[in-house]
């Protein structure tokens, strides 16, 4: 089931009447959907255009064209066989590495999916911009800022990744209007990530959260929110595919900097590796 679709279905006994009605047209017949205009869509769940409107902006798009662009894509990914697989006892280690092996592509795939270019865009412009950036994230979102961390490092940027809770939030309250926090969680319910972006915020820090795809409260106290395919959730998975899709959007973000502002970044990034190399033929490594 394609990202869309799996959280739409997640959802729906928490969305009020007229928005359920919406869900349940789309869930029955998805591909019919994209072929519709938002006036016919508001006739079959019985409800409004605005209120159609309303369905989709709640779910982070710009309104029912830009929902219905992205659903065909992911509706055309999904027409075949490709399928999350979960661990099952007693598979043959070729087994694993072909498993794995999809459910990472199908994660990448699925997040490149529900890019949304401006936000990006936005997100990168802020970055380069940034004073200062703080990065929030706790367990395996940890791991996926200490990678931005170190990425950042590399071209210059001043940042920091914090994973403990109060750090996160001591240093969210000494941010300003020139800085950038950055937080990071897949369910987008990490309640010291919340409040340290929440924090963030009331400094007049810019704020960009990356979290899987689906109404969430990270998401929505961030003013830039960035998704990834939430297909995982609920699997045996120890957080896999679910952190190659949080890396693929980090790696975009990194390669966007570096690219909006190559004549700044590049010699940075050279110059550190020229002298890490120097230190490993120094120290024999």
């Amino acid at each position: 089931m394609a990202a869309i679709l799996h959280a739409l279905l997640q959802e729906m006994e928490q969305l009020p009447p007229q928005e359920r009605r919406i869900a349940e047209v789309i869930l029955e017949s998805p591909s019919v959907i994209t072929r519709l205009s938002i006036k016919e869509l508001a006739e079959r769940s019985g409800t409004s255009p605005a209120t159609v409107t309303r369905f989709c902006k709640s779910r982070h798009f710009r309104g029912f064209p830009d929902f219905k662009m992205k659903l065909a894509a992911e509706t055309f990914q999904h027409s075949g066989n490709e399928v999350y697989q979960d661990i099952v006892a007693g598979n043959s280690l070729t087994t694993i590495v072909e498993a794995i092996e999809a459910n990472h592509l199908a994660s990448i795939t699925d997040t490149t999916r529900l890019l949304d270019m401006e936000r990006l865009e936005k997100s990168i412009h802020l970055l380069c911009r940034a004073r200062r950036v703080d990065l929030y994230g706790v367990a395996t979102s940890s791991i996926v800022t200490q990678d931005f961390y170190q990425k950042l490092i590399r071209i210059g940027v001043s940042c920091t990744a914090f994973s403990d809770g109060h750090m996160q939030v001591t240093s969210a309250s000494s941010l300003g209007a020139e800085d950038v926090a950055f937080a990071v969680s897949y369910s987008g319910e990490t309640q010291d990530t919340i409040d340290a972006l929440v924090c963030a915020k009331e400094q007049g820090a810019s704020t960009i959260s990356l979290t899987s795809y689906g109404h969430n409260t990270l998401a929505s106290v961030a003013d830039i929110p960035l998704f990834t395919s939430s297909l995982e959730q609920g699997m045996r998975r120890g957080d896999m595919a679910s952190r190659i899709a949080l890396l693929h959007v980090i790696d975009i973000l990194f390669t966007g900097m570096v690219s909006q502002d190559f004549e700044r970044f590049v010699p940075r990034l050279d110059g550190s590796y020229e002298q890490v190399q120097r230190v490993k033929l120094r120290n024999g490594g």
